[in-house]
């Protein structure tokens, strides 16, 4: 990857386009089977953008319950968007459908209508989870039924690609833009995408101009996505192998209960009277870094950097901590 950052061919993405930016744009578009994308220096501000082509100030986005975009985005939907988020707790982990029909607000001049939907595959905040394809297109079809947008957050869209075996292009067949990350599983340093129909991201361009996302060189950063699409989308199921072989080990391992992952993301509930931070701070003293995602619930996120030794020592510190 350091080598392919090194030798790209780079120019001024915000004077005339970069040619290494321009070619892992097309790229991403290709795979989404949408008409066009755009590199964002984060999944974040890409995530903001599709808010901000797709809802209305004023009014409401409906999400699932714990999604990034409402959680972990510094409220930039109200901030910079002016849109309100309401959860929708689904009857499992997820949103799903029939959950997304029911929180739809029949109209009235007193009450806030919704402009968008966002979804989110994996969710990172239930454990990695994936929607099936299914089900993404039953929520489509419910936005559709009501002129909603739809936005996919699909920071992880390649684990679940990965693990489900369904095409990119049909999980984003389900959304009118689509977000991607590149700085997670596939381990390239900074970057995101978004894509969408072309007029969109032509006006999406504007956005990110206006958010500051504007790159200049960004053709290095850019060189580091290709090569991680070609050598590193394949073996995120050493990932999601290796977050199975955890859960496995520590469930039930002195009180505490794991949430079987789907893909690379482990949760586990500690027992009573424990302090998911406690545990976390003896981990990372002997060399295991785990998240202290809740007071009650501790996260793990597989990725290239942990290979089969790194597994086992997790395991062994976090079932002896």
């Amino acid at each position: 990857m350091r080598q392919a950052i090194a030798t790209a061919e780079i120019g001024d993405d915000v004077l005339d386009g970069d040619p290494t930016v321009k070619k892992l744009e097309a790229r991403i578009a290709s795979l989404l089977g949408k008409e066009a994308a755009l590199f964002f220096p984060s999944g974040t501000m890409a995530n903001q953008t599709g808010v901000w082509l797709l809802s209305r100030p004023g009014t409401e986005i409906l999400l699932g319950t714990g999604s990034h975009v409402m959680m972990y985005e510094a409220a930039a939907a109200a901030a910079l968007c002016g849109a309100q988020v309401r959860p929708v707790q689904g009857a499992g982990l997820v949103m799903d459908a029939e959950s997304l029909r029911a929180a739809i607000r029949p109209y009235t001049p007193y009450t806030l209508s919704a402009s968008l939907v966002c979804i989110e595959n994996t969710h990172n905040g239930a454990g990695g989870v994936i929607t099936p394809l299914d089900e993404m297109r039953a929520i489509r079809d419910v936005a559709r039924e009501h002129s909603l947008g739809v936005h996919l957050d699909g920071a992880r869209l390649w684990n679940a690609h990965v693990a489900s075996g369904t095409p990119l292009a049909d999980f984003a067949a389900c959304a009118d833009t689509v977000m991607v990350s590149f700085s997670k599983g596939l381990g390239c340093p900074v970057g995101a995408a978004l894509a969408g129909p072309a007029s969109l991201m032509r006006e999406g361009w504007m956005v990110r101009k206006r958010f500051g996302g504007g790159m200049r060189q960004s053709g290095f950063l850019a060189a580091a996505v290709l090569y991680a699409l070609d050598a590193h989308m394949e073996r995120l199921a050493d990932d999601h192998a290796r977050a199975r072989r955890f859960a496995q080990s520590v469930d039930g391992v002195t009180g505490m209960r794991v949430v079987p992952p789907d893909t690379n993301i482990v949760m586990i509930d500690v027992p009573p009277g424990c302090e998911a931070s406690a545990i976390a701070e003896r981990a990372a003293a002997q060399g295991v870094l785990i998240s202290a995602w809740t007071r009650t619930r501790l996260r793990a996120v597989f990725h290239m950097d942990v290979d089969d030794a790194g597994t086992e020592k997790a395991a062994r510190v976090i079932c002896g901590a």
